[in-house]
């Protein structure tokens, strides 16, 4: 499948182990490279999806000077938005409880905007699942925290955890999307790259 990427060396740029076991279920030849010299900030003026998008091309341009005729690269971010206010990655295991308790029994959005990079070709795309949480008790928010590394996710949470058997009633779009990476629209995406 996807004859069209044999031409090039397929970079996944993330530190992220889900991202990898996401894009590993394509069954095309990749390799993870990260850097730790990005910073990532994004200009106030943003809201919703244009965070993730923004956020993706930006790590993609720290790998341009490294990309050789052949090299596709992916970036990624993935963001939650709660009630006009996005939540990243917690600080702490404090600020993973306080968001937590903010998700407690409201929708929100999980967006992940993904940049694909050649020399030749840039693509932006982004998705959206919406994502109902059912009201969490304060011992199930201290048992998830407690059990679980909530510090490396958007919003403080898996939905491939046991947080998201026990919390999430309803998933409005795709599933993998909310696990950081919407790896249909992806495939969908490399197909005519």
């Amino acid at each position: 499948m996807l004859d069209n990427l044999k031409k090039y060396n397929i970079i996944l740029a993330s530190k992220s182990p889900r991202r990898k076991e996401l894009l590993k279920g394509l069954d095309i030849p990749f390799t993870v490279e990260t850097m730790d010299t990005i910073e990532e900030k994004y200009p106030n003026n943003l809201v919703g999806e244009k965070i993730p998008l923004y956020l993706a091309e930006l790590k993609a341009e720290a790998y341009t000077n490294n990309l050789s005729d052949n090299t596709l690269l992916i970036t990624a971010d993935t963001i939650v938005w709660l009630e006009g206010k996005e939540l990243g990655k917690p600080t702490d295991l404090i600020h993973a409880k306080k968001m937590l308790q903010q998700l407690s029994g409201k929708e929100h959005e999980v967006i992940t905007g993904v940049c694909l990079l050649s020399k030749q070709k840039k693509v932006l795309f982004s998705a959206t699942s919406k994502v109902r949480f059912a009201s969490l008790t304060e011992n199930e928010i201290d048992y998830y925290l407690e059990h679980y590394s909530p510090l490396d996710k958007a919003g403080s949470y898996g939905v491939q955890e046991w947080i998201g058997y026990m919390a999430v009633e309803h998933i409005e779009g795709s599933y993998f999307n909310v696990m950081g990476l919407p790896i249909q629209r992806l495939y969908k995406e490399l197909t005519h790259f």
